[in-house]
């Protein structure tokens, strides 16, 4: 097994001390960096970008050249496993992702393929390949999927949405089409986590974007029960790699998402970690959860915020610093600066050994 040169990450997930909290930024690779613009443009349009594999290892690698992270993300998109499925998949300009082919009914669902992950989804795992090679186990490396639910929504409404008027209208219909789709793309993202386990990744993370739209009893019928069978597939297989489930706006189910058996709950910015972390109990780490907002802000404001997630979380051996969502496109690249240098330099505090 590769030997890492810094495997604090993967230490708080397996619940082992650390000197400091670790840190890494969701959507590390991204659009607020003017490298990642200028390979992109170079690629020609997203999905060049995500389906080729040395571009991707590129952009997975141009956040850990600027800044001393603690893990790196594959770069990839959650709905490269419904495009995989036959949706036909577009970017449009200012409109975001666009499906060709929605699901809308029971046959559009029956008719849905189930894509092996190392044929049409293969670009994905030798990106992998490659960026395990390039890291020489500088810091472990992420994999990801979306949840069910949030894949499934995209599927549905066909773009993104405000209403969610054509899922609902699906999940209220009388019919099991919906569970039904949701079974195929778990399915479908259990072999894919797999498969992105075998060709090299560290970790996984299921971002469930959009389970904090539903009602309390809907989330756990239709995001938290996908989400749980995802944990006890990968801990049947794969038992040693950590798993962190991210529902945004999921504050009020911490407690139920713990309780999944996941390493790792990731926490938006609207809640505070003291409360998460008593929701929680010491059974899981928590990853966050600074507003990706204070990253527009002065140096002093910018430090007083990431000190104030380290304190509301305290002492202890469990906490990954993360943006509690996304980092925004208009970012000064030297504000991310600020807080990792924070974050390097303020943590250590809280993982000093208690003294008697």
């Amino acid at each position: 097994m590769q030997q890492m040169k810094n495997d604090r990450f993967l230490r708080v997930l397996n619940n082992q001390p650390v000197d400091r909290t670790p840190l890494w930024i969701m959507r590390q690779a991204g659009r607020y960096l003017p490298e990642y613009l200028k390979t992109r443009a170079e690629a020609g349009d997203f999905m060049t970008l995500c389906s080729t594999p040395e571009l991707a290892c590129e952009v997975t690698l141009q956040p850990l050249r600027r800044y001393q992270l603690d893990a790196a993300i594959v770069f990839s998109d959650i709905l490269t496993v419904p495009d995989a499925m036959g949706l036909g998949l577009h970017f449009e300009q200012g409109e975001g992702p666009v499906f060709a082919r929605p699901v809308r009914t029971p046959e559009q669902v029956e008719q849905l393929a189930t894509p092996d992950p190392e044929t049409e989804l293969r670009y994905v795992m030798d990106a992998i390949r490659l960026i395990r090679q390039e890291l020489d186990g500088s810091v472990p490396l992420i994999g990801f999927a979306g949840s069910p639910w949030t894949v499934a929504t995209y599927m549905v409404e066909g773009r993104g949405s405000k209403e969610y008027s054509h899922i609902k209208r699906l999940m209220h219909d009388g019919t099991p089409a919906l569970h039904q789709l949701l079974d195929k793309i778990t399915a479908t993202t259990i072999a894919y986590l797999r498969a992105q386990i075998d060709a090299g990744a560290q970790a996984l993370m299921v971002f469930d974007t959009w389970g904090g739209i539903l009602s309390p009893a809907n989330y756990r019928q239709y995001s938290l029960a996908y989400m749980q069978s995802i944990i006890d597939a990968i801990g049947s297989s794969h038992a040693d790699t950590p798993v962190t489930l991210f529902t945004k706006n999921g504050g009020m189910w911490l407690g139920d998402i713990a309780a999944t058996g996941c390493a790792c709950v990731g926490v938006d910015w609207t809640i505070d970690l003291a409360e998460a972390r008593t929701r929680v109990g010491e059974q899981t780490a928590l990853q966050g959860n600074l507003d990706p907002g204070v990253l527009y802000g002065t140096e002093a404001t910018i430090r007083h915020e990431v000190k104030q997630v380290l304190e509301s979380y305290g002492n202890g051996q469990r906490h990954i610093f993360n943006l509690g969502h996304g980092i925004h496109q208009h970012i000064d690249p030297d504000n991310v600066q600020i807080m990792v240098e924070a974050v390097h330099e303020l943590s250590p505090a809280f993982h000093q050994p208690a003294t008697i």
